[in-house]
């Protein structure tokens, strides 16, 4: 198999799309399409030289990259027990078919070298097509940063991150993304926002003011994230500066101010019972300019912007009895209800504007089995599909900038932890440990 014929199957597998069957309930997206993933061989970096300062960066470096290709979605990574025994450090050090045949049966060979002896980690990497004997290079890059563990980690992410965009499509992968969400040393107690590594990695606080705390949202250019607090006032939105370091000014407004959200072009929707019931506001970046979209007895309440276009909001209502799902334009138009069944909350849209998740207790009520799991809705479609089943409680998804992961919170561990999966419910990992965490939001890049 030559090189024209491996990247063109590369890209189908990771197009974004949807099939629908008469007979289920069933979306796959562009990590499910019933294509055969490509095999890729990820070798490990070798060390450039003897010194002891190199190893403890190698670790890092080849367990990130291996980690990064491997929850991609998009790749099937060979076992390392299928490796040739000379796995090469350099391009002239490459036997072709020794990685495109039997055991090992690549499609694709990541490797290179790494040097961490000059005060440096200095890593040059490689991926080749090993079916294409002629001309097998698709990348080639150097890297250098300070020589510390997290740099090491931050420079396997951007070369899978280059190997992701090569391989599919154009699309960025996640690598160098973030994941905001609340932690509490336990269920009693104040609440923060903290910040993490896509992959759960360098977990710290962004904020620290010693009260609840909740439902971060990064901004689109990553410069802020708004949440909500409980103040001297009562619940305000409030806004820290990713830029600054530091909580910057946002209005204040009466009654109950919850749950922001960004849109695409940087106005926050948000939840407020200033006026008594809760509604939904649109408001620019300052707070200003603030104005209601929603007019209904009964609580609205978690907006959540389309990300492609800005011009529709979904969003949960009480106006029924039950919170359920409903779809709006963004002007408060033509308001449509989504879930005529059951309990469900926290809808989050994915970056295409295709589909939304939300959690749901399909079958609620007196008798009923009443597990909370996550689902897909397609909206061209009017189809839903099931990604969790009945493993604890399951809530506040988040779509990856990718489109081909979903992060949430599950309490199947025994309290509420992060997890994150891939998009088609496949691949479910727990990220986070200790304490009680939840209300997980992806940055959008």
């Amino acid at each position: 198999m030559n090189r024209n014929s491996i990247l063109p199957r590369i890209a189908f597998v990771l197009l974004f799309s949807t099939l629908a069957s008469a007979q289920n309930d069933w979306i796959r997206t562009g990590t499910g399409l019933g294509v055969d993933k490509p095999r890729i061989a990820v070798a490990d970096f070798k060390a450039g030289n003897a010194d002891p300062a190199t190893t403890p960066l190698q670790k890092v470096f080849n367990d990130t990259l291996w980690n990064d290709l491997s929850q991609s979605g998009i790749l099937e990574v060979v076992s390392k027990s299928f490796y040739p025994l000379q796995q090469p450090g350099s391009p002239e050090a490459v036997n072709l078919g020794a990685w495109a045949n039997d055991p090992t049966k690549a499609a694709m060979l990541a490797f290179g070298n790494l040097n961490g002896a000059t005060g440096d980690v200095a890593v040059m990497g490689w991926l080749y097509d090993v079916t294409n004997t002629q001309a097998p290079q698709i990348l080639g890059k150097q890297y250098r940063e300070k020589a510390t563990e997290e740099n090491a980690r931050l420079i396997a992410h951007r070369f899978a991150n280059e190997i992701i965009f090569r391989l599919g499509g154009g699309v960025q992968g996640i690598f160098e993304t973030k994941i905001y969400y609340v932690r509490a040393p336990g269920k009693i107690g104040n609440k923060e926002i903290w910040v993490m590594d896509y992959d759960g990695n360098g977990a710290h606080p962004l904020t620290q003011l010693g009260t609840i705390s909740l439902s971060p949202r990064p901004s689109p250019d990553n410069s802020r994230v708004a949440f909500s607090a409980m103040t001297s006032t009562g619940w305000q939105i409030r806004m820290y500066s990713l830029e600054l370091g530091r909580m910057v000014s946002f209005a204040a407004f009466g009654g109950t101010n919850m749950s922001p959200a960004w849109s695409h072009d940087g106005r926050l929707a948000f939840s407020s019972s200033r006026n008594g019931d809760p509604e939904i506001y649109v408001s620019d970046a300052q707070g200003s300019n603030s104005r209601r979209i929603t007019a209904y007895h009964g609580p609205d309440v978690a907006p959540t912007w389309n990300p492609k276009t800005g011009a529709q909001i979904a969003w949960v209502s009480g106006r029924s009895g039950l919170p359920h799902i409903y779809l709006m334009e963004a002007d408060g138009s033509n308001p449509q209800e989504l879930t005529e069944e059951g309990y469900a909350v926290s809808p989050s849209w994915s970056p295409n504007g295709q589909f939304l998740t939300f959690a749901w207790i399909r079958h609620y009520g007196p008798g009923a089995p009443g597990a909370q799991d996550i689902y897909i809705f397609d909206l061209a479609s009017k189809r839903f599909v099931q990604l969790t089943h009945g493993a604890g409680r399951n809530d506040s998804p988040s779509w990856s900038p990718d489109g081909r992961h979903i992060v949430f919170q599950s309490n199947r561990s025994g309290n509420d932890q992060i997890w994150t999966m891939l998009a088609d419910g496949t691949e479910q990992h727990q990220l986070t440990r200790g304490g009680v965490n939840t209300q997980p939001s992806w940055s959008w890049k």
